[in-house]
């Protein structure tokens, strides 16, 4: 449908920065999702893509063609949002339709259009109701059916499914993964919600104060973080990041010494390692503590040891047990253990 490339791309209100040198190419079909804290410019970026903001520097073009004078109506592209936006007096067929209607498209081709629509999202029996009838996943799926219905060139999602219980979000997570390979729609979706960006995206932009820290694939983002802000940005939970000194391979923490490491870097660095490359115990543990928390969740337990200052997260066996302060030992995988520089947090390769 659209292949989008942005080149280049700032924003910036007076002295302050929204987007700094954003550089990225969407390829036709792509689902690609942008990943941040609130705040951190995805948004912003979503908005200039959709024509709602003027970059202040940089280059967006659609299919080779520059887009920057032109205006948002003319780009073809759909939104949906965190709002349902939906008109509370019309029907949803009514709702469906109104883009069809703003696009003169003939009368005798609506119908069948709206219902297309509506029976992608599972919403064709509810086609005579008004929003104020329907219950927030439905009036979310209707939100898509009439962005849908007009078969834009890309669709841009901004945080659609932030309203949702956690059921709803995981069933129109499904939905939405399943239209947009089935209609083959260039797709911007963004989101601080990392479960979302992994399980929807072909590849995630992890943006953070405006920047692009890191762009890959959910596996790439997940095994091989940049720095740090991605490597505790992604995971639940999050890689544990401990600050130390590393000499002649042997990394020192209080409580923590792990050996066998390059020798190449000395000095002051911070180990990264995810709590399921972590063991409760074993042979030759590298962490020494005291369980801080444990909680099961049924399939498996979160244990959180503390080492010195430091509280390390790990996934334990299911039917774990211990009493706080129970003295515990961690060992950790060691082909699973990052470096990462302790000052700037740039991946040690």
């Amino acid at each position: 449908m659209a292949r989008i490339e942005l080149n280049n791309i700032q924003k910036q209100w007076g002295a302050v920065w929204g987007v700094r040198d954003v550089n990225l190419d969407i390829a036709d079909e792509e689902f690609v999702v942008f990943l941040g804290p609130s705040g951190c410019g995805k948004t912003t970026t979503m908005r200039m893509i959709a024509g709602l903001e003027d970059p202040s520097e940089g280059e967006i073009a659609m299919d080779g063609e520059v887009m920057n004078e032109v205006d948002a109506r003319d780009r073809d592209v759909a939104m949906v949002f965190q709002g349902y936006a939906l008109y509370p007096n019309m029907s949803i067929y009514e709702n469906i339709r109104f883009p069809l209607r703003m696009r003169g498209v003939p009368k005798d081709q609506q119908d069948g259009m709206i219902r297309r629509a509506a029976g992608l999202v599972e919403l064709t029996d509810y086609l005579d109701r008004k929003p104020g009838a329907l219950s927030g996943g439905q009036r979310q799926r209707a939100a898509l059916a009439r962005a849908i219905v007009r078969q834009p060139h890309v669709f841009l999602m901004d945080e659609p499914l932030s309203n949702l219980d956690a059921k709803l979000r995981q069933h129109m997570r499904v939905q939405i993964k399943h239209i947009q390979r089935e209609l083959k729609i260039t797709t911007v979706y963004v989101t601080h919600d990392q479960i979302e960006a992994m399980t929807l995206a072909d590849r995630i932009v992890i943006m953070e104060k405006g920047a692009i820290q890191q762009i890959g694939t959910p596996d790439q983002i997940y095994n091989d973080p940049a720095n740090t802000f991605v490597a505790n940005f992604i995971g639940s939970p999050p890689m544990n990041l401990i600050e130390g000194r590393l000499e002649a391979g042997t990394f020192t923490a209080p409580g923590v010494t792990v050996s066998g490491l390059p020798t190449r870097f000395d000095g002051h660095v911070t180990l990264g390692v995810r709590p399921e490359d972590c063991t409760v115990g074993g042979g030759d543990p590298q962490v020494t503590g005291h369980v801080y928390g444990v909680e099961p969740t049924g399939d498996l337990t979160y244990l959180t040891v503390k080492a010195g200052d430091k509280l390390i997260e790990v996934k334990a066996a299911r039917d774990y047990r211990a009493d706080l302060n129970t003295p515990e030992t961690v060992s950790f995988d060691p082909s699973r253990i990052y470096l990462f520089d302790g000052d700037s947090g740039q991946r040690l390769r």
